[in-house]
C-alpha cells in the first residue's frame, strides 16, 4: 500500500489541493451571500473594486511582456542544451498560478469590504467572521494552487515523459523562478501603488487639512483603499504563493539528491508534499475556531485568531511524526526534530513580531510616548525599535538551522552529512509554512477590515461601527506583521536550500577537476559577499524612491483639488477620485520595472564576471543582509502604525493632537518600510537563488575572470 501511494504521490497532493480550493470556494460563497449594506456602501465598494481590477489588468499586461521575453531567452538556452525543454513552460506556469492566486484573493477582498462594514453593524464577531472568511479565500487559494501546480508537473513528467526523480524535482525548482518573478512584480508594483496613495492621503488630509482618515472629501481616499487590495492582498498572495512553493520544491530537490544512493529518494520527496497536504486539512479545521464575543479587547481578538493557528500548528506537528515514522521508521526521528524546529521557529518569530509591533506591549507604547517631544523623537524611537527587533529572530532562525542540520545528520542513511543536513534545514522551512492556509487567512483579513472602516466612515455609519472595524484593523496590523515574519523566516531557510541546489547544478555543468570548494578567503567569494550584502540596500533604495516619487504626484494632486474644486472642503462638492487612482497606477507600473530587473540581472551578471563561486558568495551575502533588513523594515513600519492607532485610541492627547500628527508622520514613513520594501526583500533573496539555478549552465560556461 505504501509503495503504491508513493509511486502515485501526485494524486495525494492533487487531492489536497482540491480540498483547499473547494474550501476557498465555499468561503467565497459565504462572503458573497452576506448583506452589502446601503446603496452608498455598494457605490464606494464598486469604486474600489473597479479601480483594483483595472490596475491588476494593466499590471499583468506589463508583466506579460517580461514573461514573453524571458520565455524566449529560456527557450534559447534549452536549444543550446543549457536547460531541459520543459523549463520555459514551467517558468510560465509558476508565474501564472502566482498571479492567479493574488487576483482571486483580491476579487473576493474587494467584495467583502462593504459586507464586513455591514456585518459590523450587528456585532464585532459578525464583522470578524466575514473579514476572516474573505482572508480564508486568499489563504486556501494560495496553498491550493501551489499544490496543484506541483502535482500537475509531477504527474506530467512522471506519467507522460517518464523522467527520473532527480529531473522531476529539478523542474519543480525552475517553476519557482516564475512564481518569484511574478511575486516580485506584484509586491513591488502593488506596494508602490498602495503606499503612494496612503502617504498622499495622510500627509495632505490628516496633517495639512486636519480631516479624519477615510474622509470622503479627501481625493486620495479611494486610491488608498484600492491600494490596500492590490498591494496587501494581491501582492501578498503572490508573495506567499512563492514562499510556499519555493520551500517545498527546494526540499524535494535536495531530498532527491541527498538520498540518491540510499533508495529513499521517493520518500524524501513525499515527506514535504504529504506535510503540505496534512497542513491543508488541519488549517481547514482550525479556521472554525476563529470567533469572538461582542466588546472583545485587542487581546481577546488576538486569542480568537490564535486558537485557529495554534490548533493547526499543533495538529500538524503531531501528525508529522506519524508521517516520518510511516515513511522512514522511528530511527529517522531526526527529520521530525527538524520539522518541529521549523514550526517552533515560525511561532516564536510570530510572537517576537507581535511583541515589537502590537500596541498592547511596551515597545510600541514607548514609540507613542515619544511623540510628546516631537516627530523627530518618535521617528528615532521607531527606528531603534525596528533595529532591536532583528536580534531575537536571528537567534531563533540560527537555532532552528543548527537543530535541523545536526538532528537530520543523525539519520542512519547512506548520504553525506551536509546533504541530509541541508535537507533537514529545508524541511524546517516546510514545517514553518505547512499551515500557511490559516496563517495567511489571519493576515489577509486585515486589508478587508481596513477597507471596511473606510466604507463605514465615508457612508456615515454610526460611530460604534467604525470602532469595531478599527479594532479589527488594528489586530490586522499585528497579524500582517506576524505573517511577514513567517515569510521572512522561511525565506532565510529556503534560500540556504536553494544555494545548495545552485552548487549541485554547477557540479553538473563544471568540467571534471575544477575546484568548487567554497573558501571565504577567495577574492571572488569575498567580492560576491559584498555585492550580495549591498543588494537589499540598493533594492530598498529603488523601491523607497519609487514610493516617494509616486507619493509626491499624489500630494500635489490632492492639494490642487482642495484648492481648485469649490466647496470640496465644505463637503458640498465631490472629489475627483479617479484622477488619484490613475496617477498611482501609472507611477507604480513605471516604477516597478527597475527594482525587479535588478533582482533578476544581479546573479547573472555576477556569475558571468566572477563565476559560480562568486555567485555563491553573492547569494550568501544577500540572504543574511536581506533577512535582517526585511525584519527591521517590517517591524519598524508595523510599530509606527500601531503607535498611531494607540494615540487615536485616546492616549497621549488622542486624535487631532500634536502627538497624533507626529505619529501620522511616523506611520507615513513606515508605510513603504512595511508594505513595499520590507516584504519585497524576502522575495528578492529567493529570486536571486532561483535565477542562479536556472542560469547555472550559462554561469558555469562563461567566467570573464577565468
Amino acid at each position: 500500500m505504501q509503495d503504491y501511494l508513493l509511486t502515485h504521490l501526485y494524486w495525494i497532493s492533487l487531492f489536497a489541493s482540491l480540498i483547499a480550493l473547494f474550501f476557498a470556494y465555499s468561503q467565497a460563497k459565504k462572503v458573497l451571500s452576506a448583506d452589502e449594506g446601503t446603496d452608498r456602501m455598494k457605490q464606494i465598494s464598486r469604486f474600489v473594486r473597479t479601480g483594483a481590477s483595472a490596475f491588476l489588468k494593466r499590471q499583468y499586461r506589463t508583466v506579460l511582456i517580461f514573461f514573453a521575453v524571458m520565455f524566449c531567452v529560456l527557450c534559447g538556452m534549452a536549444a543550446a542544451h543549457k536547460l531541459t525543454w520543459y523549463v520555459p513552460f514551467a517558468f510560465i506556469t509558476g508565474g501564472f498560478f502566482s498571479g492567479l492566486s493574488g487576483y482571486i484573493g483580491m476579487s473576493i477582498a474587494t467584495r467583502a469590504n462593504d459586507r464586513t462594514a455591514c456585518a459590523a453593524q450587528k456585532s464585532l464577531n459578525s464583522g470578524l467572521r466575514v473579514a476572516f472568511s474573505a482572508g480564508s479565500v486568499m489563504g486556501f487559494t494560495v496553498v491550493g494552487l501551489g499544490l496543484l501546480d506541483i502535482s500537475l508537473w509531477y504527474a506530467l513528467l512522471d506519467l507522460v515523459f517518464h523522467e527520473s526523480l532527480e529531473n522531476i524535482t529539478a523542474a519543480m525548482v525552475t517553476f519557482g523562478m516564475g512564481a518569484s518573478s511574478m511575486a516580485l512584480f506584484a509586491r513591488v508594483g502593488g506596494g508602490i501603488f498602495t503606499k503612494a496613495a496612503d502617504v498622499g492621503a495622510d500627509l495632505v488630509g490628516k496633517v495639512e487639512a486636519g480631516i479624519p482618515e477615510d474622509d470622503p472629501r479627501n481625493p486620495a481616499v479611494i486610491a488608498d483603499n484600492v491600494g490596500d487590495n492590490v498591494g496587501d492582498v494581491a501582492g501578498m498572495g503572490a508573495d506567499l504563493y512563492e514562499s510556499y512553493v519555493g520551500s517545498m520544491v527546494s526540499t524535494c530537490a535536495l531530498g532527491a539528491i541527498a538520498f540518491l544512493n540510499s533508495g529513499l529518494g521517493v520518500k524524501s520527496v513525499a515527506l514535504p508534499l504529504l506535510m503540505a497536504a496534512v497542513g491543508v486539512v488541519f488549517s481547514v479545521v482550525g479556521s472554525f475556531f476563529v470567533q469572538t464575543k461582542e466588546g472583545a479587547s485587542q487581546k481577546n481578538l488576538l486569542a480568537a485568531l490564535r486558537r485557529g493557528t495554534n490548533f493547526s500548528a499543533i495538529a500538524t506537528a503531531v501528525f508529522s511524526f506519524v508521517l516520518v515514522v510511516w515513511l522512514f521508521g522511528i530511527q529517522f526521528y531526526g527529520l521530525y526534530l527538524a520539522i518541529i524546529a521549523g514550526l517552533a521557529a515560525g511561532v516564536l518569530i510570530g510572537l517576537c513580531t507581535e511583541y515589537f509591533t502590537s500596541d498592547t506591549y511596551t515597545p510600541t507604547q514607548k514609540i507613542a510616548e515619544s511623540s510628546q517631544t516631537g516627530t523627530a523623537t518618535l521617528i528615532i524611537s521607531g527606528l531603534g525599535t525596528g533595529m532591536l527587533s532583528t536580534g531575537l529572530p536571528i537567534l531563533i532562525v540560527g537555532a532552528a538551522i543548527l537543530i535541523a542540520y545536526y538532528c537530520s545528520g543523525l539519520c542512519p542513511v547512506d548520504a553525506t552529512p551536509s546533504g541530509i543536513g541541508l535537507y533537514g534545514i529545508s524541511l524546517a522551512a516546510v514545517g514553518m509554512l505547512s499551515t500557511l492556509g490559516i496563517t495567511l487567512a489571519t493576515d489577509a483579513y486585515g486589508p478587508v477590515a481596513d477597507n471596511a472602516g473606510g466604507i463605514a466612515e465615508m457612508a456615515g455609519l454610526p460611530p460604534e461601527v467604525r470602532e469595531r472595524t478599527d479594532a479589527l484593523d488594528s489586530l490586522g496590523n499585528t497579524t500582517a506583521a506576524t505573517g511577514k515574519g513567517f515569510a521572512i523566516g522561511s525565506a532565510g531557510m529556503t534560500a540556504l536550500a536553494l544555494i545548495a541546489n545552485f552548487r549541485e547544478k554547477l557540479l553538473v555543468y563544471t568540467p571534471d577537476g575544477q575546484d568548487l570548494t567554497l573558501n571565504l578567503l577567495d577574492p571572488k567569494v569575498l567580492v560576491g559577499l559584498f555585492i550580495g550584502a549591498c543588494l537589499p540596500f540598493i533594492f530598498s533604495a529603488l523601491t523607497m524612491g519609487a514610493v516617494n516619487r509616486a507619493a509626491q504626484s499624489v500630494v500635489l494632486e490632492v492639494r490642487r483639488q482642495f484648492k481648485e474644486i469649490p466647496g470640496l472642503m465644505e463637503g458640498k462638492a465631490d472629489a475627483d477620485y479617479a484622477r488619484c487612482v490613475d496617477l498611482c497606477s501609472k507611477a507604480s507600473l513605471k516604477e516597478m520595472i527597475l527594482p525587479a530587473c535588478v533582482g533578476i540581472a544581479a546573479p547573472i551578471i555576477t556569475g558571468l564576471v566572477l563565476g559560480g563561486l562568486g555567485v555563491v558568495g553573492m547569494l550568501c551575502g544577500a540572504t543574511v543582509a536581506g533577512f535582517i533588513m526585511a525584519i527591521f523594515m517590517a517591524n519598524s513600519g508595523g510599530a509606527w502604525d500601531n503607535a498611531k492607532k494607540y494615540i487615536e485610541a485616546g492616549h497621549f492627547g488622542g486624535k487631532g493632537s500634536d502627538n497624533h500628527k507626529a505619529a501620522v508622520v511616523g506611520d507615513t514613513i513606515g508605510d513603504p518600510f512595511k508594505d513595499t520594501s520590507g516584504p519585497s526583500i524576502n522575495i528578492l533573496i529567493k529570486l536571486v537563488s532561483m535565477v542562479s539555478i536556472v542560469f547555472a549552465g550559462l554561469i558555469a560556461s562563461v567566467n570573464l575572470l577565468g
